[in-house]
Order: C-alpha cells, then structure tokens, then sequence
C-alpha cells in the first residue's frame, strides 16, 4: 500500500526546544526515525566496509544503520567527549544486523586524527571501500554576519571542509576500483538561509569539491558522489536553531525529512547500482527545487 508523504512522518508545529550543541537523541520531539523499525535490507552492500563521519546521531546514524542492514561492516566517528551514549546506540544497531561496528572517537578538524582515523579503518577492515563524510557544523545567527565569530567561522569551515580533504586525501589509497565517497552537502549550497551563512557557504564549496574529486580520480574505478537533503529532524536542529516549532514546514511536502529518509540515498550511491554515477548531487529536499 503507497503512502502519502506529505503524512508519513510528523509536521509542524512541534514543541518548541533548545538543547546545547551537539545536541542529544534522547530528549527530541517528535523522535527521530533512524529506520530502527522500517529499514529491510538486501545485501546490497555485502562485506562492503565502511567509514562513516558523524554517525552516532542523526543522518548519520541513519546511514550506518542501513549500511550494517545492506551487509557492510561500518566504522563511524563521534565526537570525543560528548557523544559517547549516542555512539554505543548507534554500534548496538550496527551489531544487531550481524555486522562489526567500530565507534571512533574523533573531531575531524584535527588532521592527526583524521589520520589516526583512516590507520584504525584499515587496521580493523584492510581497505575501505566507502567513505562517507557526513559530520557537519552549524549554528544559526539571526543577527548576521557581525554575529559570525572568527572561532566560529572557523570552526564551521574546518569541520566541514578541512575534514572532508584530509579523510578524501587520506583515504583515497585504500580505497580500491569499485570503491566511492559520498559526501554530505545541503539545500543551503544552492538556496542559503541568510542565518545560515558561513555553513551555507562550506556546503557549496563541498558540490565543487565533490565534482572536482570525482574526476580526478574517475580513471581509477572510484566515484564520488554527494547528498544534497533538505531540512532533516536531527539533534543539530534544537542544538543551533533558535526556533524549531516551524522547522520544515518551509518544504513542498510540508514538513521535514526524518533521518531514514535520507538512507537510502546513500545507500544507492554506494550500490553496484550506481556504477555509471558520478559527479552528481542527489538533491533529496522534499520538493524544493535546485540547479
């Protein structure tokens, strides 16, 4: 029986709530659907391996999940300090469909530890044969530009765009012909919310990167691809929006994505399916129009 997406997950108006960065699962309302009960797998990405950036919450637990259900075997990151419950729920799912988890505790604006990272994913798996760099930050300044620290600029640059080159960099000789990266970019790369300016910025820089990328390394059997979603119901939301009553509620479909949403995406992206794909942005927004 099809269902009607516009009413397959909650809409707005949620409760209105504010949680410090980076946010926790825990306390969200309406829950996020991760695919916990919903995601089927079917081999897909059978004894894949797999890095996964930021996997503990969100879209990116969301990804592991589907992955670990496809058959891969998944290493994914938190970060180191604060995320460490989130971390162990999101390796539990992992371990329940049968597959190795490996929770790495990592802040991807340090290079060593970008580093360290890709040396325990080989040291663990041998090779990697999918690398997606998801982990992201943001926070809203409604006040504008003045509003945007220089440690804040900074950090939102080096987490979005510092991490992705090293672990892409770092990453690329073990990844073998038939491999892929699928990063993570956004709605704002091409419609950037005015409070959302310098994360809005590193998200478009990321579409380049990623078509950049995927030639220059097109010849050697590995494809790069990204995800472009829309507004999705994460932890970041209540950790770095001032409202999230209406979050969503901007969309064609009226509401915001839930994480499982976006899985698949990702999961056909690193699918022998997509074999002849990439250079491409899958735009997954929930009917706003992109290039």
């Amino acid at each position: 029986m099809t269902e009607d997406p516009t009413r397959k997950h909650p809409r707005p108006d949620f409760p209105d709530q504010e949680q410090q960065h980076p946010g926790w699962t825990g306390p969200m309302d309406p829950p996020p659907d991760h695919g916990e009960e919903s995601y089927e797998g079917s081999e897909t990405l059978l004894d894949r391996k797999a890095i996964v950036t930021g996997g503990d919450s969100g879209i990116g637990r969301a990804v592991s999940l589907a992955y670990a259900r496809e058959g891969a075997d998944v290493l994914f990151t938190y970060l180191p300090g604060q995320e460490e419950k989130e971390a162990e729920e999101t390796a539990s799912l992992i371990e329940a469909a049968g597959r190795t988890a490996v929770a790495v505790p990592c802040d991807i604006r340090v290079e060593d530890q970008c580093r360290r990272l890709v040396e325990r994913a080989v040291e663990e798996f041998g090779r990697i044969d999918i690398l997606v760099n998801n982990a992201a930050y943001q926070m809203s300044q409604p006040d504008g530009i003045q509003a945007i620290t220089t440690e804040q600029f900074d950090r939102v640059v080096h987490t979005n765009l510092y991490g992705m080159f090293w672990l892409c960099k770092m990453s690329l000789p073990h990844i073998p012909a038939g491999g892929c990266i699928i990063n993570s970019t956004s709605v704002q790369a091409y419609k950037p919310s005015p409070h959302l300016l310098d994360y809005a910025m590193t998200k478009g820089a990321i579409v380049t990167f990623t078509q950049g990328l995927a030639q220059m390394v097109a010849a050697d059997g590995i494809r790069v691809n990204a995800v472009a979603p829309g507004p999705v119901w994460t932890p970041l939301i209540p950790a770095t929006m001032p409202d999230t009553t209406e979050f969503g509620k901007q969309s064609p479909l009226g509401r915001p994505a839930q994480p499982a949403e976006m899985a698949p995406a990702y999961v056909f992206l690193a699918s022998p399916k997509a074999s002849f794909i990439t250079a491409e942005i899958l735009n997954a927004t929930g009917g706003t129009p992109l290039p």
